[in-house]
């Protein structure tokens, strides 16, 4: 791959290739993680005007990148502190404001009456946790934890197949004083990434209206957390009270809370999954290669979509097939669940209807999470079969009432799995004849151990055994007599 002018196109536009006249494809794939600037400096190290590679001017290049990455890292595939400060700074730009005094009275209020609410309909205690009210800023905080064990399994990947590729794409000359650069390389790879995951969490913050929104337990403590300015946003274009829209979705999130509090092995399931799958990602070099070689470092959204399209391998395993299958059921038990409760909860609200319309409506369209997971980790993040789970719950709760329901979720393996989402109706026959037959199987066990059961018992001494008859005229003689003869000695 040459590294001389691409096109001699006299006005500068983008050639047929989609690249900018001029532009080598090494400072194209600098130019797409730092911008125009530094791809036009690589450009003339790298000889774009024609000349030799000038290697003292590469070296010269090499720090300065070094300077630009200046926000420290912990050495892992990610820089979090460039994350934290991206996400910070996006959120600030939204106008991003501190909660104050009457918002944080009024969230906290609004999630009390919501555990008093649930009390009647629900067996789990509340969760808790604190009462909080956060702003974006507080959320991206509070929640970067968890973004943290999620992403880093493919953030690895990422940071290994980045460093391949760029040495791919240069020449011997360069390749082999890049080869003694490949912890540059590889802290190049993590800011790339801490600038994505930056970015997506503070979209995500903008969105979400609670701790729980995107169904995964996000914060730590079991706190409840309500977001008011996203809580607002969400009763735009609604003729509904604000004070009963913040109670419905306070019965929302402090509904979720007292599952992921009280079902102690569920969060980890849930994010088990995430990881599992995520562990899973092959990345394709020659995708990063294609996207870098593609995208034009002058257009910011170019680069935006080669992130997004170029890294990840469609192809699913089929441990991935399973995690997905696992958390796409585990997903919509949880919402499902949810939405039963809040429904009988919130009954006396004027405008239930509608707001239970509005949030099956934002889920229908993928909710915050779906992108922001596509873009993380590769994995579209929706509880797709939730109207599944809300006809199991019932039937459930029918058959069983509601201790019945919740003990469901006493253990993993009693689960439901994705054919009793296939057949709610038939769950709780399923379910009832498993239990009787285990109960028959528990009583014949104990029965043995009592020795209620035929033949369990020894015959008393001079007594007929229960299967010893008096010998009559007509008995034959068996493999049995002989035996007792034997051993008589008769």
């Amino acid at each position: 791959m040459g590294f001389g002018p691409a096109g001699d196109d006299d006005d500068g536009t983008p050639d047929d290739e989609g690249r900018s006249a001029g532009q080598d494809p090494m400072a194209e794939m600098f130019g797409q993680l730092l911008g125009p600037e530094a791809a036009e400096q690589i450009s003339r190290a790298l000889g774009g005007s024609g000349a030799a590679v000038d290697p003292a001017q590469l070296g010269a290049l090499i720090g300065q990148v070094q300077r630009m990455l200046s926000t420290p890292g912990d050495g892992g595939p990610v820089n979090w502190q460039l994350a934290t400060d991206v996400a910070r700074q996006a959120v600030a730009q939204t106008g991003d404001r501190s909660v104050g005094g009457a918002d944080r009275r009024a969230t906290a209020e609004a999630l009390r009456l919501a555990d008093l609410w649930l009390t009647d309909h629900a067996t789990m205690p509340p969760a808790g946790g604190p009462l909080l009210a956060w702003s974006r800023a507080e959320w991206v905080e509070g929640t970067l934890p968890v973004w943290k064990r999620l992403v880093e399994p493919v953030a690895e990947s990422v940071a290994g197949a980045m460093a391949s590729a760029m040495r791919g794409q240069a020449p011997p000359e360069v390749a082999a004083m890049m080869g003694s650069a490949d912890q540059m390389m590889r802290q190049v790879g993590g800011s790339v990434f801490g600038l994505q995951i930056g970015q997506a969490v503070a979209a995500l913050a903008g969105e979400v209206v609670s701790g729980t929104d995107i169904g995964l337990p996000l914060v730590a403590d079991h706190a409840l957390v309500l977001l008011p300015d996203n809580v607002a946003v969400v009763g735009d274009g609604l003729d509904v009270p604000p004070d009963e829209l913040r109670l419905f979705l306070a019965l929302r999130e402090a509904a979720r809370s007292r599952l992921f509090a009280h079902v102690p092995w569920l969060g980890a399931h849930l994010l088990g999954a995430v990881e599992s799958y995520a562990r899973g990602i092959t990345i394709d070099t020659s995708r990063i290669e294609s996207a870098v070689r593609d995208a034009d470092p002058s257009d910011p959204a170019s680069i935006q979509q080669a992130l997004s399209e170029g890294l990840f391998e469609p192809q699913r395993t089929p441990a991935q097939e399973s995690a997905l299958s696992r958390l796409e059921v585990a997903l919509a038990l949880v919402e499902g669940w949810v939405e039963v409760v809040v429904s009988a909860s919130a009954g006396q609200l004027p405008h239930a209807d509608a707001l239970r319309e509005t949030v099956r409506r934002r889920r229908a369209t993928g909710g915050p999470a779906e992108h922001t997971f596509a873009a993380l980790v590769g994995l579209e993040l929706r509880p797709r079969r939730v109207r599944d789970a809300v006809a199991l719950w019932t039937a459930i709760e029918r058959a069983r009432g509601l201790e019945g329901r919740d003990a469901v979720w006493d253990h993993p393996d009693l689960l439901p799995s994705s054919e009793d989402l296939d057949d709610p109706a038939g769950y709780a026959q399923r379910r009832a004849d498993d239990d009787q037959e285990s109960a028959a199987v528990d009583a014949a066990i104990e029965a043995l151990l009592r020795g209620d059961l035929p033949g369990s018992e020894a015959a008393a001494p001079g007594q007929p055994g229960p299967d010893d008859d008096e010998e009559g005229p007509d008995d034959e003689e068996g493999p049995d007599d002989e035996h007792d003869r034997g051993t008589t000695g008769a």
